[in-house]
């Protein structure tokens, strides 16, 4: 992908304050983002702006992963690849969001999936468009540094433990995933974005 495509997308995109509000506003108008505008994605839209606003007030970041990270010299631009209607996106961009606060030198910022599939084909996971996708560059040449998403491994086992049973209802399955993202408060996605930093300054 080339880096200037990805650097204007990062400077046209949401920071996280903007990308809450654009949502919130969809919803007050009875939308979400895409172009599937059903009942359903709605209602999906507006089960994960509570699931944000939770993550919002319950995922924080270790003290000691900040003052190891802090210890770095980091300067990474975070350009995620979310919409509205994702639920694996509702429960990891507010913990971006936290550790675009506490860590010096990494700023995020967020775009639409539909809106940009040329970088989301770029970027896709097994052959697939899923999402959050995290993609990590360096600050000054917006060199693609590594991606991450679209779920941390402890979330991601239980969608593949589905996909070869299949045993119960792939609602039953989502289920699941999102209780497990509640009980973990972000933990997972954190421990795995600062195992990523840490490879990189290594």
């Amino acid at each position: 992908m080339d880096a200037k495509r990805l650097s204007e997308a990062f400077n046209t995109g949401w920071n996280y304050a903007e990308y809450r509000k654009m949502l919130s506003d969809l919803l007050a108008d009875g939308k979400t983002t895409g172009p599937d505008q059903s009942e359903g994605m709605i209602e999906y839209a507006q089960l994960n702006n509570k699931r944000m606003d939770r993550g919002d007030k319950t995922v924080v970041i270790p003290a000691e992963t900040v003052e190891a990270l802090n210890a770095q010299s980091i300067r990474e631009k975070w350009l995620v690849i979310t919409e509205g209607w994702c639920g694996d996106a509702s429960q990891i961009v507010p913990v971006l969001s936290k550790m675009e606060e506490a860590i010096d030198g990494i700023e995020v910022k967020f775009i639409l999936r539909d809106e940009n599939l040329d970088i989301m084909d770029a970027f896709q996971t097994n052959g697939t468009r899923s999402i959050p996708k995290v993609i990590r560059m360096n600050a000054d040449t917006s060199e693609v540094l590594g991606s991450w998403g679209p779920r941390p491994a402890a979330m991601q086992a239980i969608v593949d433990d589905w996909k070869e049973k299949q045993d119960v209802p792939k609602s039953e399955m989502y289920a699941r995933a999102h209780g497990a993202y509640a009980k973990d408060r972000g933990k997972e996605t954190i421990r795995e974005l600062t195992d990523a930093l840490t490879e990189v300054m290594a």
